[in-house]
């Protein structure tokens, strides 16, 4: 916000981008409160792609830079077809001294289709071009290719009129998404943390169906095993059919309105100073030695823990690869043998009476279980693992 006369004023406008179009509004001079009352039209070349508005203060005309207000993203997939979307969405900066809600602006959106079937098409059709896919490009070519096409953007966009300049160009296309940030990556680890979170739960529930602490739950559970075993032909329509009803009960409680900024789920609203500070750092950096140090030293610990996960998910990994390398001859040789046995067992024993044994030896009662780990478990535990190599 900049002052004059002792107070604060903005001289803001709007830019809008979807695809290769970009439009800007009128500079609505000294107005806490802009109307612009714009309207734009695009082709929608694929429903599952996003528009962004931004929101600028003009600095320009005080012969300084444009600052960022706040943007918003649209997923044109997440609006039904043919109806007028009026809300008022929040404008939210991150700033060295913290996230700040600038204000708001208020958007009328319409996603207007010609053709269903088109429409629907679009889902099963492959992303990117052919040439994509016949021959992908690395990482780092992607990564080059990205830069270069943000340099010929911003200089086609300066000469445009009215200009919009670098700075609005990269903040419209999130040009330092990819610089560490350490509140971005505990964002992503609680976003990976709401995925597995249902598999959880579902583990969670199996245990406690195991244990019996709803007994009548467990017996719902072992009848319903005894029929799909009884019955395999029942274990994908029902499968299909619950994915139906589940579908079909969210329908009720589906999203009304088009998302915007969360600032709990960019875990902006938790962050300390420092974390803002090296986020808002260059790159290289140009803090002093001992804030650098500080940083590193923490860093180190976050990758020693991370280290510490790899390491134990290749240790379970190489378990597996040594039960038939025979770098522990006695293990391999029980499980060659028990892969024997198991097939001639399997080859003898219908599949519907291996598969109820199972079942019931897993759900059974607690009274006849106990809390030493299984021999399987044990088994594997002492295979032998690469990392009694490693320096």
């Amino acid at each position: 916000m900049k002052s004059k006369d002792g107070q604060g004023t903005t001289d803001a406008y709007c830019v809008a981008k979807y695809g290769p179009k970009w439009v800007r509004t009128r500079t609505i001079i000294d107005s806490f409160s802009p109307k612009w009352n714009e309207q734009y039209t695009w082709e929608v070349h694929d429903p599952c792609t996003v528009i962004t508005v931004g929101v600028f203060d003009n600095g320009y005309l005080q012969g300084g830079k444009c600052t960022s207000i706040g943007k918003v993203r649209i997923r044109l997939s997440t609006l039904e077809t043919e109806k007028v979307y009026t809300h008022s969405y929040p404008l939210i900066v991150l700033q060295p001294s913290g996230v700040k809600k600038m204000g708001e602006v208020q958007l009328a959106v319409r996603f207007s289709c010609t053709s269903y079937v088109n429409m629907l098409s679009k889902y099963a059709q492959p992303l990117f071009p052919k040439m994509h896919y016949a021959h992908p490009l690395s990482i780092s070519q992607q990564d080059f290719l990205r830069f270069q096409t943000i340099q010929i953007l911003s200089t086609r966009l300066g000469r445009a009129e009215p200009p919009l300049k670098k700075e609005v160009v990269d903040y419209m296309l999130d040009v330092g998404s990819h610089i560490w940030s350490l509140r971005r990556a505990k964002a992503n680890f609680f976003r990976l943390m709401y995925v597995v979170s249902p598999i959880m739960a579902i583990g969670k529930w199996f245990d406690q169906i195991c244990h019996w602490k709803n007994p009548l739950t467990t017996i719902l559970i072992h009848i319903l095993f005894i029929i799909l075993v009884l019955y395999p032909e029942l274990i994908v329509p029902t499968f299909f059919l619950y994915l139906f009803l589940i579908g079909i009960w969210h329908y009720r409680s589906k999203p009304r309105h088009p998302p915007h900024m969360d600032i709990h789920l960019s875990h902006a609203h938790a962050v300390v100073p420092d974390d803002l500070d090296e986020e808002f750092d260059t790159f290289p950096t140009t803090r002093g030695p001992d804030r650098v140090r500080m940083r590193y030293d923490r860093l180190r610990s976050v990758g020693g823990r991370i280290q510490t996960v790899i390491g134990d998910l290749a240790t379970q990994g190489e378990r597996f690869h040594s039960l038939l390398s025979w770098r522990d001859p006695r293990a391999s040789a029980l499980f060659v043998t028990f892969c024997l046995f198991a097939a001639v067992v399997m080859y003898v024993t219908p599949f519907q009476v291996i598969a109820l044994l199972i079942g019931l030896y897993l759900l059974r009662h607690p009274r006849f279980r106990h809390k030493l780990p299984s021999m399987s478990t044990s088994f594997f535990k002492r295979l032998p693992a690469r990392a009694d190599c490693m320096l």
